[in-house]
């Protein structure tokens, strides 16, 4: 990508987000931020507790990534991100314009699978379903790629860094 983008990992929990994301801003050589982080500690709970958040639990949480992407605009970065929804995205790039996605992609029953086997994190496997059922993928008019989970995060990180490149190459002609 000639000019630094700010690429946001977007897609369901355990897609690999957190997992993919260092390695691409790696391969990008731009900072990566772990967007759970910006996650209010009440979100945290809700979700431990197996409550799916609400657009209202959702909207601060999407304000302080946003931020994050505004203030890397130009200099480049990778957050990991669900943006599970149009309206999320959209949220997002109002606050950083040209903002690239890359949608981690995969079948249910193999994201099911790794969910069940990670440890440490607060968001239960009962809980894809309904990260299932809000998804909207990206539609034709959102800058993005959409990059299949299947094999290891370093094959999933450069298939995702070969998609930004031959998207940006394509845009740019």
């Amino acid at each position: 990508m000639n000019t630094p983008h700010v690429v946001v990992v977007m897609g369901v929990a355990g897609t690999g987000k957190t997992t993919v994301g260092p390695l691409l801003a790696a391969r990008l050589g731009v900072p990566y931020a772990e967007g759970d982080d910006f996650h209010p500690a009440a979100n945290i709970a809700r979700m431990s507790a197996g409550i799916p958040l609400t657009d209202e639990d959702r909207w601060p949480w999407l304000d302080a990534v946003g931020a994050w992407a505004e203030g890397r605009a130009g200099l480049g970065g990778v957050v990991s991100c669900s943006a599970l929804k149009r309206s999320y995205r959209d949220r997002l790039r109002a606050a950083a314009p040209g903002l690239v996605f890359v949608h981690l992609t995969g079948d249910r029953a193999l994201i099911a699978d790794r969910m069940a086997h990670r440890r440490g994190h607060f968001m239960p496997t009962a809980l894809l379903d309904s990260q299932f059922a809000a998804l909207q993928p990206l539609q034709a008019d959102e800058a993005g790629v959409d990059v299949d989970v299947e094999g290891g995060p370093d094959q999933i990180a450069e298939r995702a860094a070969a998609a930004l490149a031959a998207r940006s190459e394509a845009t740019s002609r």
